[in-house]
C-alpha cells in the first residue's frame, strides 16, 4: 500500500521547512474510534523540540465515546485519575506530505505514559504487540483493506443540518464497475487518488460499488503495520478532499437498506526472507502453515467479531443475499463465505469479509493475526471448504448484535491470552458504553411506527 513519493526523511523535511514549502506538520495518533486525533505543530516547533521531546495530549483520548464524551469504567482514564497527559512519541517512519494541504506534512505517533512505558491499549500498540508474536516465529503478515464509501452532493454542514436524512447520493443508481458512474465523479475521485499517491501510498484503482454514490478506492498491499497507517490517512483525507470540493461522503457500515460500506481484508504471510509460506503442496496448492493459520481464523471468527464491528451499526450489514457475510465458513472464491481465499502461489492470500467502513484497521488486522497464531500454534485441522450458497449452509454465524459480539469476546479465553486482560476489559467497556446509548435512544423508527398509529 506504500510507495516513496510523499514519504519524508527528517532531513528532508528540515530543507522543506527551510525553503518555506512546509510550515505546518500534523502530529497524529489514532484513537479507540480509528479516527485520528493530535495536533497542529508550527514546522520549526516540530523540528526543534517534538522530534527529540516528543509531545503530550490528554489520555481521555482513549477513554471516551464516538462524540468525545468522558465515559466511566476506562482503567486508564478517570475523574478520579484526573485525565492526565499521555506522551505522542512521532514515527518518522510514517513522516510524510499531505498534499490535500497547502504546506503541511504529518507523523503518525506510537502512545507512551509520561512516566515511561507504552500503552497497550492503544489501537496502534494492540497490532504491534501481535507482530512482535509474529516476527518471534520469524514472519511478517502483508495486509490490504478495501474501503467502500457512498458520495453525496451534500456539504458535511447542510448534511448535520438536514439530520443526514435525504441527501443527494452523487450517483442516482447501481454504478457496480460503471465507468460512465465513476465518470460522473472523476473530478473528485482522482483528486483523492492522486493525494493519496502523493501521500506515500500505491493506489491501484477505483470502481463504482451498488449502492448509488457508492465507490472504492484499493490500495496496494503492504507490511501490517503500515497499511492500517495509511488505512487512517486515506480516511481521513478522503473525507477533508470531499468537504474541499463541497460534498461529503460516509464510511459507515450501514448508511440505508441497500448495500452497506465493507472493509474486506485480505492478509497473507512471508517469512523474515519475504518468501511466500502460505502456499504449498497441499489440496488448492496450501501449505500446512496456511491449513493451520487459515482454522484458526475459523476458530476465532465469532469471538473476535467486536474487533471487525465494533459499532451498533456494523451488524446491520450481514444480511443474507447482501454480499456481507453471515456464515463463518470459508470457500474458494466464495464470496457468501465470511473467509474467502483468493490467489494462488505467492499471491495467496485469506480475505475477511465481515468488517465495515467503520472498522478500526490496527484491531481488526490485530485479530486477523492472533487468530491465525492461534491456528498455528495449536496445528488446528483444517474442516473443508464450503462450496454453494453459504447463507443456506446452516453453518454458525457472525453475532447479529454488538451486544451478542460483546459477550463472546468477554467469554473468549483465546482473546485475553493472545490480546491481555486490560486490553480485552478496555474495549469491552467501550462496547457497553455503545450499547447503553444506545438503547437509551429513541430512534426515527419509533416515531415513526408509534407516534400517531400506537
Amino acid at each position: 500500500m506504500g510507495n516513496s513519493r510523499g514519504m519524508l526523511t527528517l532531513d528532508q523535511l528540515r530543507e522543506l521547512v527551510e525553503a518555506g514549502t512546509v510550515d505546518t506538520v500534523l502530529v497524529a495518533m489514532t484513537d479507540m474510534q480509528g479516527r485520528l486525533q493530535g495536533k497542529r505543530c508550527a514546522a520549526e516547533y516540530f523540528l526543534n523540540e517534538v522530534v527529540s521531546h516528543a509531545t503530550e495530549a490528554c489520555n481521555y483520548l482513549l477513554a471516551v465515546d464516538v462524540e468525545m464524551n468522558t465515559v466511566d469504567g476506562f482503567d486508564i482514564s478517570s475523574w478520579e485519575r484526573g485525565y492526565g497527559d499521555c506522551v505522542l512519541r512521532p514515527d518518522l517512519s510514517t513522516l510524510r506530505l499531505v498534499p490535500w494541504h497547502e504546506g503541511t506534512a504529518m507523523v503518525l505517533c506510537d502512545i507512551e505514559w509520561v512516566q515511561g512505558g507504552e500503552v497497550s491499549v492503544s489501537p496502534r500498540q494492540v497490532l504491534r504487540r501481535q507482530l512482535d508474536r509474529l516476527a518471534e516465529r520469524g514472519l511478517t503478515a502483508h495486509v490490504g483493506t478495501e474501503l467502500e464509501f457512498i458520495v453525496f452532493d451534500d456539504s458535511y454542514e447542510d448534511a448535520w443540518r438536514r439530520g443526514y436524512r435525504e441527501l443527494a447520493p452523487a450517483n442516482q443508481y447501481n454504478v457496480d464497475y460503471s465507468m460512465l458512474g465513476t465518470a460522473r465523479l472523476e473530478p473528485l475521485l482522482r483528486r483523492i487518488r492522486n493525494a493519496m499517491a502523493g501521500a506515500g501510498m500505491y493506489v491501484e484503482s477505483v470502481k463504482g460499488e451498488c449502492n448509488p454514490g457508492q465507490h472504492e478506492i484499493a490500495f496496494r498491499y503492504a507490511e501490517a503495520l503500515a497499511t492500517c497507517d495509511n488505512h487512517s490517512i486515506y480516511k481521513t483525507g478522503a473525507k477533508e478532499i470531499a468537504a474541499q470540493e463541497g460534498k461529503s461522503l460516509t464510511f459507515m457500515a450501514k448508511y440505508n437498506e441497500r448495500e452497506g460500506n465493507s472493509c474486506h481484508i485480505h492478509i497473507s504471510l512471508r517469512s523474515a526472507d519475504g518468501e511466500a509460506v502460505l502456499a504449498g503442496e497441499r489440496p488448492g496448492g496450501f501449505s500446512p502453515l496456511m491449513e493451520h493459520f487459515l482454522a484458526g481464523q475459523l476458530a476465532c471468527l465469532r469471538e473476535f467479531t467486536y474487533l471487525f464491528a465494533p459499532n451498533i451499526n456494523s451488524y446491520k450489514r450481514f444480511v443474507p443475499g447482501s454480499f456481507a457475510p453471515t456464515a463463518a465458513a470459508w470457500g474458494t472464491d466464495n464470496r457468501t463465505c465470511a473467509l474467502r481465499v483468493v490467489g494462488h502461489g505467492e499471491s495467496l492470500r485469506v480475505e475477511n469479509r465481515v468488517p465495515g467502513g467503520d472498522v478500526n484497521p490496527y484491531l481488526a488486522v490485530a485479530a486477523l493475526v492472533a487468530a491465525g497464531l492461534h491456528g498455528i500454534e495449536n496445528e488446528l485441522p483444517l474442516e473443508p471448504e464450503f462450496a454453494g450458497n453459504a447463507y443456506d449452509s446452516g453453518k454458525p454465524t457472525v453475532p447479529a448484535t454488538l451486544r451478542d459480539a460483546a459477550e463472546l469476546l468477554a467469554e473468549s479465553k483465546i482473546a485475553r491470552k493472545a490480546f491481555g486482560e486490560d486490553v480485552v476489559e478496555h474495549y469491552l467497556n467501550a462496547a457497553r458504553i455503545e450499547q447503553a446509548a444506545f438503547d437509551a435512544a429513541v430512534t426515527d423508527w419509533e416515531r415513526i411506527r408509534g407516534f400517531e398509529r400506537l
